[in-house]
């Protein structure tokens, strides 16, 4: 799909419904702009949920991680043949 697109004088560019459904851009979504040797490439960014853990889900992992080193035997170093 092609579309011939105004940047106005506040270098704002609106997208046409049509394009955007169908590159599934939602309304306050971010996309990435970069340049490329044939011009200028727009594309939705990927966001991704971050998780801050607490003291206690530290402990949780910590917890875990021992139970598995009694289940799990110990890892001896591997020798690398040439």
């Amino acid at each position: 799909m092609k579309a011939t697109l105004a940047i106005s004088s506040r270098g704002v560019l609106t997208l046409p419904a049509k394009l955007r459904q169908a590159v599934g851009i939602a309304p306050e979504d971010l996309v990435m702009a970069e340049t490329t040797p044939e011009g200028i490439l727009l594309r939705p960014a990927v966001t991704l949920p971050v998780e801050i853990y607490s003291d206690d889900r530290v402990r949780e992992f910590d917890a875990a991680e021992a139970d598995l080193a009694k289940i799990l035997p110990a890892a001896s170093p591997r020798r690398h043949r040439r």
